[in-house]
């Protein structure tokens, strides 16, 4: 018979967030869920009290703080993290301020680490649980137009696979959840900021890829229902991956950047072995 699992689900008011907060609660698992504002609004989609939504901010740290010792009061325990709040930014690398650009990684990295710092010494406590933190394929490859947000998923790939290694002592398991184009509303206004300032030289490039995410939009491949369904599998597991790539885009995607990093490591590989002290064996 299956453990029920307790939960602790950010950005969950749409998207990702909300489909894992659907399939853990259908699995009768309880759920603090996270939200902007309008917490009424989701709290009262569903009729039980395996839900508990409440208002966060991950950018605010002391906040993050104040939630989790909620959702300890109301639950007890908190087994699974997932660190689903963040937004996106669709632009050159060059084209985008500086405060757009940090706000992306307030949003993006350093409130997934707020959550995380305020949740980790619960599961210390218990010497049990699991980080899930949702990634992109932009934080496997680059990609025009995604430079900067994939840059922020960089990170948080950096993040999960050194926590992973810092956690398995203690029982506690960290994946990094790399989905490709899923069809969600992450490609809206409302999800997803667009630098006021554009550059024509990149038109041909990044200026075909704001056309694309326009074009794409409702339509992309990924099935949200479908990610969240391979969200609870591995948070049955009783190994889960430090990695699970979604998509076969993202998969196509990684495997083209294995080939390139594959050719240049051949095509270097007198230069990037000939950097040694001679005093180092071979």
């Amino acid at each position: 018979m299956k453990k029920q699992k307790v939960w602790l689900i950010t950005g969950a008011s749409r998207g990702f967030g909300l489909e894992i907060v659907k399939a853990a609660l259908a699995a009768g698992d309880q759920v603090t869920a996270t939200v902007r504002s309008n917490q009424e609004k989701l709290q009262s989609q569903f009729n039980t009290n395996n839900l508990f939504v409440t208002t966060l901010d991950v950018t605010d740290e002391k906040q993050t703080e104040e939630v989790a010792l909620s959702a300890i009061q109301k639950f007890g325990r908190i087994d699974v993290l997932v660190n689903n709040a963040g937004s996106g930014l669709l632009s050159a690398v060059e084209e985008a301020s500086d405060a757009e650009v940090r706000a992306n990684y307030d949003a993006n990295v350093f409130g997934l680490l707020n959550v995380t710092r305020a949740v980790l010494p619960y599961m210390r406590n218990k010497r049990k649980g699991h980080i899930i933190n949702l990634s992109s394929v932009g934080g496997l490859t680059g990609i025009i137009g995604w430079g900067l947000y994939g840059s922020t998923k960089f990170a948080v790939e950096g993040i999960t696979e050194a926590m992973a290694l810092e956690l398995a002592p203690l029982g506690i398991f960290a994946t990094a959840v790399e989905p490709g184009f899923f069809r969600t509303d992450f490609l809206d206004p409302s999800s997803l900021a667009r630098t006021a300032n554009i550059i024509d030289d990149y038109s041909d490039t990044v200026g075909d890829m704001r056309n694309y995410a326009t074009a794409v939009n409702k339509k992309q491949p990924g099935s949200a229902e479908k990610l969240a369904l391979a969200i609870l599998k591995i948070a049955d597991a009783e190994k889960p991956p430090v990695h699970l790539p979604l998509g076969k885009d993202t998969l196509q995607l990684f495997k083209e950047k294995m080939d390139r990093f594959h050719t240049d490591i051949q095509t270097w590989h007198e230069v990037i072995t000939g950097t040694d002290h001679d005093d180092v064996d071979e």
